[in-house]
């Protein structure tokens, strides 16, 4: 028996509790969500930006878990929705309505894609979109490597302006046309725990 120790998961390896023995039970990293980047709802005095999405109303009212909004053609959406299974494509469009829609801003790690949720990230801090939850900002890898200096503070900056940031790395295979369900990276993992927290229904 005590040659017989359990093997530990990487995955779940244990947070240091908070506060001593106090017979709580410890909490794993994959239970601690993404801490918040930015504000959590739309600011009084936040200027209307020059380039905005169209709002379309859902195509169902029960609608899905989450809503993808790309905010520009190209931001992986469709990979995004079949290796993080829940949400829908919002078709470029917000998808208010008349109960508040989950939504998660996707953009490449490009100057253009960055720039783009930037843009989308101020419509809805401006209060120009209403029947909206904006979750936060999905970014996906427009390149493999590390990012060059200038962009990585535009995610930065950006990042200052929704309420939570994922990044998702460049994965080859989907470049190469294979199926995204096939090679998940492993920082899709908090995304979906993420999303699958905030959207979970009483």
């Amino acid at each position: 028996m005590a040659g017989d120790a359990p093997v530990s998961n990487p995955w779940l390896s244990s947070a240091r509790p908070s506060g001593g023995n106090n017979g709580e039970p410890q909490r794993s990293v994959q239970d601690v969500p993404t801490a918040l980047t930015g504000p959590a709802a739309p600011q009084a005095g936040v200027p209307r930006p020059a380039h905005v999405l169209p709002v379309a109303a859902p195509q169902a009212a029960a609608g899905p878990a989450w809503w993808w909004l790309g905010v520009h053609g190209g931001a992986g959406v469709s990979t995004l929705e079949q290796a993080v299974p829940g949400g829908r494509d919002a078709g470029r469009a917000w998808p208010a309505g008349d109960v508040p829609q989950p939504v998660v801003l996707v953009a490449r790690s490009g100057a253009v894609g960055l720039k783009a949720a930037q843009s989308a990230a101020q419509q809805w801090a401006s209060q120009m979109v209403t029947g909206v939850e904006l979750l936060g900002l999905a970014v996906v890898a427009d390149a493999p490597g590390r990012r060059p200096r200038a962009l990585r503070d535009l995610v930065r900056l950006v990042s200052g302006a929704v309420p939570r940031l994922w990044e998702i790395p460049w994965v080859e295979p989907w470049r190469l046309g294979a199926s995204p369900t096939a090679h998940v990276p492993s920082q899709c993992a908090p995304l979906a725990r993420d999303l699958s927290r905030l959207t979970r229904r009483a």
